[in-house]
């Protein structure tokens, strides 16, 4: 997996246009998905926290928390503009960042209350996409341009064997897609 950093400095302009998305209402505004424990999707909406080191997230205590805590995958969907369909999304690992000063610095950066119960995540990329819609794809009248970015060095081994889900049951970005939701 590719930090937000090495994912930035391979793709500079998709990275920038994803975080305008990411960042579009100030603070960062996106939507959350991570495996439960039974195998099925959640959905939450979350701030990320962008920096030029990673992508972050504070995360109180609660079942996404524990998911991510439980199995680190991820997918992070932009919220859409008001005056198009553009979407940007992320999918890879999250992983608990232990480190204090980059807890503090990002703490800072994120307006993080420190009396809440929260624990900060790296988001590290294995695919980035962007889908642009101009006026006349939202029509109907062309195609949506869609851009995406594949982790280099992750390969389609390193990505199973990070799963205990046989290989024929998963979907497209790992997630087990044949398991019925709770």
């Amino acid at each position: 997996m590719a930090s937000w950093s090495e994912f930035a400095a391979d793709e500079p302009r998709l990275a920038d246009e994803i975080r305008l998305l990411l960042q579009q209402y100030g603070p960062g505004f996106g939507y959350l998905a991570t495996v439960r424990a039974d195998g099925g999707p959640r959905v939450h909406p979350i701030s990320p926290v962008i920096t030029d080191e990673g992508l972050y997230c504070f995360v109180i205590d609660s079942p996404k928390r524990r998911d991510l805590e439980r199995d680190g995958r991820y997918a992070l969907h932009s919220f859409p503009p008001e005056e198009s369909d553009d979407e940007a999304y992320v999918a890879g690992r999250a992983c608990p960042v232990t480190d204090p000063a980059t807890v503090t610095r990002v703490a800072a950066l994120g307006r993080a209350a420190p009396q809440v119960d929260w624990r900060l995540f790296e988001f590290n990329v294995d695919v980035a996409m962007l889908t642009r819609r101009d006026q006349a794809a939202y029509l109907g009248a062309g195609r949506p341009q869609v851009r995406v970015w594949l982790d280099p060095r992750a390969t389609g081994s390193a990505r199973q064997a990070a799963t205990v889900v046989p290989e024929a049951r998963l979907g497209r970005h790992g997630f087990d897609s044949r398991r019925p939701a709770a």
